[in-house]
């Protein structure tokens, strides 16, 4: 009898709510979503996600483009469309209470609601911790408000958390388990039609909107002036879903005639086939450390949101790979607020930049240039980048799946 119920339990699944905003959300969430599906076949999820989500069944009541926006100015201007969609959530997850909510990332908008649905008695829990160790850490009292459990993608998280009462885990990250540890080049190129001796730049601008106003003219301005100086360079650039109509007038006015091929999506296989990215800050820089690849990262916002980011961090970098490689040798759980005489240098490079970041407005195209010249013209350093970056992959290589579905199978009890 015993066996039959637990057959049954397999077969009908939990139903949980999701909510995944933006790309990387999306990504992040499908991949979770199908650890979760291999443990219970019967799974059901809805709430609000992407379409890699959507693909594996999820019913998406909001499209997660609706909560993808960039810096302070930005979600001001989207405030009262977004909380709307938050309280019209909230209130139908109320009225027909799935057994878990799961807040993948985007936490201004999750953990508002997973306190809301905490309070009313259910479990949540938030994949993905905020950035507490880089800026804003007065937000673990919040936290610990919001999430019955954190699932942490990096190995120095849970000790913060653990010391500030909060229940954590460390899962590793699920794109470790994703992306391959040996970058399959030659057949990414292949795919593209790209010769295997052309030297390749990718160049990532973003997945928002607000990103590819910012970021993609001082990008494509630096692909224009490196193309003029070295004819035989290639360039790819993936497009982000809906956002071809935004990119082809930027494109015609800041670097025409650029050999340059726009890709549907497909980000990793330009990861892959590229000898350099010049990228947005974000996930998408992880996924390049993934890959193995050098890169120049490139943050820009609107002067206001930058000013208040400034004030509130910890530390000298924005960018992923910096801050991993930084902080992975402290994993005591403390919150280091820099020095004011450790402030980023103009530029972003040399000292602990393992990879240049230009940011705001050192984010010139000529900057841009520069600092991808160096990486073209020093093949031994970006040996030493690229070991580094598989140290980090096999570090970050947890199985990530199953790591997550054990935590949230013990708070389901199942």
């Amino acid at each position: 009898m015993l066996a039959v119920t637990a057959a049954v339990g397999q077969r009908t699944g939990p139903r949980l709510a999701m909510v995944a905003g933006e790309a990387s959300g999306d990504l992040l969430a499908t991949l979770l979503l199908g650890g979760l599906k291999a443990r219970w076949p019967g799974l059901t999820a809805q709430g609000i996600g992407g379409p890699k989500m959507i693909s594996l069944g999820f019913d998406a009541w909001w499209p997660q483009d609706r909560l993808a926006v960039f810096g302070y100015v930005d979600a001001l201007r989207h405030y009262r469309e977004i909380s709307g969609i938050r309280t019209q959530l909230a209130e139908r997850l109320l009225t027909n209470k799935p057994e878990l909510f799961i807040g993948v990332d985007a936490p201004d908008f999750n953990l508002g609601l997973e306190e809301r649905l905490k309070s009313a008695g259910v479990p949540t829990v938030h994949f993905v911790s905020p950035s507490i160790w880089a800026w804003r850490g007065g937000r673990l009292d919040k936290i610990r408000r919001s999430a019955d459990h954190v699932l942490c993608l990096f190995p120095f998280e849970p000790a913060i958390y653990e010391k500030a009462g909060i229940a954590a885990t460390y899962v590793g990250h699920p794109l470790a388990d994703h992306i391959p540890l040996d970058v399959p080049r030659a057949a990414a190129r292949a795919q593209l039609g790209l010769a295997d001796d052309v030297s390749v730049i990718a160049l990532l601008p973003g997945s928002r909107r607000s990103e590819i106003n910012y970021i993609a003219a001082p990008l494509l301005q630096a692909a224009a002036l490196l193309a003029r100086e070295r004819p035989a360079l290639r360039f790819v650039l993936p497009v982000a879903p809906g956002l071809r109509a935004l990119l082809d007038p930027l494109i015609a006015a800041h670097a025409p005639g650029l050999p340059l091929t726009l890709l549907d999506g497909q980000s990793h296989t330009a990861l892959a086939a590229c000898d350099l990215t010049l990228i947005a800050s974000g996930t998408a820089t992880l996924e390049a450390a993934l890959f193995k690849r050098p890169m120049v990262i490139v943050y820009k916002l609107s002067p206001i949101s930058w000013w208040l980011m400034k004030r509130l961090s910890y530390q000298p970098w924005v960018g992923l790979p910096n801050i991993l490689l930084n902080r992975m040798n402290h994993n005591d759980g403390e919150l280091r607020v820099i020095a004011k005489g450790e402030r980023r240098t103009p530029g972003g490079t040399g000292g602990d930049f393992i990879v240049p970041e230009l940011i705001q407005d050192a984010a010139t195209p000529a900057a841009i240039a520069d600092q991808a010249r160096a990486w073209l013209d020093d093949s031994a350093r970006c040996l030493r980048v690229s070991a580094r970056f598989a140290d980090l992959h096999q570090r970050l290589r947890q199985n990530t799946a199953q790591r997550a579905s054990d935590a949230i199978a013990l708070l389901l009890g199942r």
